[in-house]
């Protein structure tokens, strides 16, 4: 995969932060053809940044050739979104509590936090076949 492909509540993309724009725009949208304030869209935006991020920075990091993906769909005024990657997952009790003073100045560490405080549940799936972090908002 050399470039970004979406298909109807998708797009996956190659394991590169260069597309990011590509998901923010993908995502933003879909959310504003959704009638979502614009609130919530930058919360979830803000949200869906960070998953990939930490999808390119981790879960691609042993496939890079494995493509990130993003699925979106709304129902009953909930949003539910899921990023995809070949990673094998992770343990989120076992982050660093990025608010605890040995932590404070430390410039990685924080992405689940952002998205837990700014999304209404955050799931992590993993399974032979990589890991999804699944995220919901109601709007």
């Amino acid at each position: 995969m050399d470039k970004p492909v979406i298909s109807d509540n998708s797009i996956s993309i190659p394991a590169s932060l260069k597309y990011l724009t590509d998901v923010d725009e993908f995502v933003e949208g879909f959310l504003r053809r959704s009638g979502a304030e614009e609130s919530a869209i930058a919360d979830i935006a803000i949200s869906v940044s960070e998953l990939i991020n930490n999808a390119v920075a981790h879960g691609s990091a042993s496939s890079p050739d494995q493509p990130i993906v993003v699925t979106i769909d709304r129902t009953d005024g909930l949003i539910k979104i899921g990023v995809s990657d070949p990673g094998g997952g992770f343990d989120p009790d076992s982050i660093d509590d990025p608010l605890a003073d040995e932590n404070l100045l430390k410039e990685a560490g924080r992405g689940i936090f952002i998205v837990r405080s700014l999304m209404d549940s955050v799931d992590i799936e993993t399974s032979e076949r990589g890991t999804t972090v699944i995220i919901t908002k109601q709007l």
